[in-house]
């Protein structure tokens, strides 16, 4: 697309062509307002495409293959290990970093603080791809996506976890999907749709705020279930649901950062001056929010030692590499964090953005894997676990991409529908 851009090519963000009156058709809209021909170059000239269609040669048969065999095919999993890296990875590291949508919603919505507004939308987006991908995850854990909905309406535990997280994230998912209807409205051209959202985004705001807050921390309550098996250092019966809230904030806000910054590296030709333009102050803006959690998340993590009495384990192996994951994941994207808002720099907010992000998924792993029958042995993920895991992140990426293409989260629509 850059190649058309640099060419005179402007990108559709209007209804009707300029200089007519005639709309553009549904077809144009899908193809960016380039010829089937013209859409295909691009497609061709763009190497991650070639880099998705290897992955995708190589993950879909397996994927196939999984669902034919069954998860033992996959997966080392078993009652020792019996969640990998669809979970993993897939359920306890997306989510997190999916927090942003909630967060923005609350900031722009229910605070009032409309000098956010440019971003977010990209913040939504953000949140509602990461949980729909988180279930995509789980489908392929279970197989059997039929049963999706059984611990939410057959088999009922209304006192579960699990319970809660299924319908929380359901909910939640309907939300996200309501939050972004009147940028898909202003795109078709519906009023009514986006007219009908604005009169109950102040609802929606709070649901999502309800929603999302509970089960970010009933997912650590889930490891409450198997007592013993987490190290203790990552586990801690009382903060364990505290851990996972808080940390959820600097992970979202991290996140979009750097989801942020790769838009305006790759797709700047999608973003129009209104977002370039406050990218850099709402970015520091960010930093702020992400620095607070950060120390509050660094104190509750201590407190939680403290409380359960574990300083001795801190001058183990297990001790070294939790100290490790707090100095790494932290305290130095908090430093870094500070010496940006301090110094205005955004280059340095941004690099601490991504150590944030590579911290929290460090966690995550940790808790979910790599320490989780830490007293008994390790498992290392089967070879095909990894490339169906990878297959569906590609997926995601892709997805992402094909919506700020088309959608106007990155810039603002002109037309009827504004």
């Amino acid at each position: 697309m850059k190649t058309y851009v640099t060419q005179g090519f402007e990108p559709i963000d209007t209804l009707k062509k300029p200089g007519s009156d005639t709309p553009w058709t549904l077809k144009e809209k899908l193809l960016l307002g380039l010829s089937s021909g013209e859409y295909v170059k691009q497609l061709v000239r763009n190497p991650f495409n070639w880099i998705l269609a290897i992955i995708y040669a190589v993950g879909i048969p397996i994927i196939l293959g999984r669902f034919y065999y069954g998860l033992g095919w996959v997966t080392h999993s078993s009652y020792d290990y019996p969640w990998g890296l669809f979970l993993g990875w897939g359920l306890f590291c997306m989510v997190p970093l999916s927090a942003s949508g909630f967060m923005l919603g609350t900031t722009v919505e229910l605070f009032g603080r409309k000098d956010f507004k440019p971003i977010e939308r990209l913040g939504l987006l953000n949140g509602l791809l990461g949980y729909f991908f988180a279930v995509m995850f789980l489908q392929a854990d279970l197989g059997q996506p039929w049963r999706l909905i059984y611990p939410m309406f057959v088999s009922l535990g209304p006192a579960a976890v699990l319970f809660l997280v299924a319908w929380h994230v359901a909910t939640y998912l309907t939300v996200q999907v309501a939050e972004l209807v009147p940028a898909a409205s202003e795109m078709m051209g519906w009023k009514a749709p986006k007219k009908f959202v604005k009169s109950i985004v102040l609802g929606l705001t709070v649901a999502g705020i309800i929603l999302s807050t509970l089960h970010q921390g009933a997912l650590g309550a889930l490891f409450t279930y198997a007592p013993g098996k987490v190290h203790p250092l990552w586990y801690s019966y009382s903060f364990q649901w505290f851990h996972f809230f808080c940390s959820s904030i600097f992970a979202g806000l991290s996140m979009l950062i750097v989801v942020s910054t790769l838009s305006k590296w790759f797709l700047k030709w999608r973003c129009d001056a209104d977002f370039l333009g406050s990218l850099d102050r709402i970015t520091l803006g960010l930093s702020k929010g992400a620095s607070l959690a950060l120390i509050t998340y660094l104190i509750i993590k201590l407190t939680a030692v403290a409380h359960d009495n574990e300083w001795g384990l801190l001058f183990t192996g297990w001790g070294q590499w939790y100290i490790f994951e707090l100095s790494f994941g932290v305290i130095l994207p908090l430093i870094l964090y500070t010496v940006a808002i301090r110094n205005q720099s955004v280059a340095v907010a941004r690099f601490a953005a991504l150590i944030a992000v590579l911290g929290i998924l460090l966690n995550r792993l940790n808790t979910a894997l790599i320490t989780f029958n830490w007293n008994l042995y390790q498992e290392i993920p089967h070879w095909r676990e990894i490339v169906i895991t990878v297959t569906i992140y590609a997926t995601y990426i892709l997805v992402y991409r094909a919506v700020l293409y088309r959608l106007p989260i990155l810039y603002t629509w002109k037309g009827e529908s504004k």
